[in-house]
Order: structure tokens, then C-alpha cells, then sequence
């Protein structure tokens, strides 16, 4: 059965000031939409694995080692592994950056526990 979901409605997470998010996942796949507020406190950060960024509202600088480029809607990026980068939105509105990781990030599991009967049950053989 194919369950569908809303982003609107998906529990979000209070990240901090200026950042909430959700998540939504495959087998081996996390999504984690992201709502950051203009003029957060950046936050660089490093992790050991890649992350795909795509920017789906607003406009934003992408900072990845020693580079920023611009973001609009419809760009995307790659971060490579244990790289430092951080998002610094521009202009007035609310920007919406989707990240994706896979595998699945263990410290993200919880924004998905809505989703848990999909994966806890066993698979029906065809």
C-alpha cells in the first residue's frame, strides 16, 4: 500500500532560532526538508558522510570548504564527506532547502517514526 504524505503536515523539528525540519525516508534513503528563517546563526558543521542540497524556495548562500555559491530554486549541490558547510539565507523570505542522505542517518531516525509501521512489518512475497 502506498501511504502518501504531505510536507505541511509532517511533525517538524525545532532545530534552533530560525531553523525547523522533517523528514521522510525510503529503504535507504532520508529526505530532510529544512524551513530556515532569515538571519539564523550560521552554523558550520562537518560529517562523515555526503549530503545532497536542493533549494526548493527562497534564496540562499551555500558555503562548501572555501566556496559559497547562490542558491535559487531549483539548484542543487553536492557536500562531500567530512566537509565543512552551512547555509546562510539571503532576502526576507523563509527559504526551503531539501537535503538528501543516503544511507539513512541514524541521528535523523527520529524524524521519521511516523513512518515505522511501513518499515517494521514484513514484506509480503509476490
Amino acid at each position: 500500500m502506498a501511504n502518501m504524505y504531505n510536507w505541511n503536515d509532517l511533525p517538524r523539528e525545532f532545530v534552533r532560532k530560525g531553523i525547523e525540519r522533517a523528514g521522510f525516508r525510503g529503504d535507504n534513503v532520508i529526505l530532510v526538508l529544512n524551513w530556515i528563517e532569515p538571519n539564523i546563526k550560521v552554523n558550520p558543521h562537518r560529517h562523515s558522510f555526503e549530503q545532497l542540497a536542493i533549494c526548493i524556495q527562497g534564496r540562499f548562500n551555500y558555503h562548501v570548504a572555501n566556496e559559497v555559491v547562490e542558491m535559487t530554486p531549483g539548484s542543487m549541490l553536492r557536500v562531500p564527506p567530512d566537509t565543512e558547510h552551512y547555509v546562510e539565507p539571503l532576502g526576507d523570505e523563509v527559504a526551503l532547502n531539501l537535503d538528501i542522505f543516503s544511507p539513512i542517518r541514524e541521528d535523523y531516525k527520529h524524524l521519521v517514526e511516523f513512518q515505522a509501521s511501513e518499515f517494521d512489518a514484513p514484506s509480503n512475497p509476490s
